[in-house]
């Protein structure tokens, strides 16, 4: 059997980032990397779960927002996945970058947060979501992102 091409990466060598994963069409994955994989540090699933509430809503009220395809979390629990189509990587960088200040700054309850918008609504939780966030846009800012993974 074939493997999908996100096992042909060498997980051992990626940094946190955002890195292109794949292309289909007109159709880009993303990789939101924030964690290292394979260390140790994962996340816990309130922290992915909160912070997934708050950047799919802030991401697809975006001037992205009718090319946002999709937003989730990886199983592997280091990251999460971001599709967009007709993708420019200069404009999602700079759209990643102020979702992630828009939930640094959030005030008020998680998005969706209540018993009829989730499925698992009690477990969510704004500093948790927003430690995350903080996390990885200081990963992304002050160096050069050039999408790719390092081999």
């Amino acid at each position: 059997m074939e493997k999908i091409s996100s096992f042909t990466v060498d997980h051992d060598r990626i940094e946190p980032g955002i890195y292109v994963s794949r292309i289909d069409g007109d159709i880009t994955t993303y990789d939101l990397r924030t964690r290292k994989p394979n260390m140790g540090d994962y996340m816990d699933n309130l922290t992915m779960h909160s912070f997934e509430h708050m950047f799919a809503t802030y991401i697809r009220n975006s001037s992205l927002s009718g090319s946002v395809i999709y937003f989730g979390p990886m199983g592997c629990q280091t990251g999460f996945y971001l599709l967009v189509r007709n993708a420019d990587n200069g404009t999602v960088l700079k759209v990643v970058k102020d979702t992630l200040s828009k939930i640094c700054g959030h005030e008020g309850p998680v998005f969706g947060a209540g018993r009829k918008e989730c499925g698992n609504y009690q477990n969510l939780d704004l500093a948790a979501a927003q430690k995350e966030a903080e996390r990885f846009l200081e990963c992304l800012s002050g160096r050069d992102i050039d999408f790719k993974y390092k081999h």
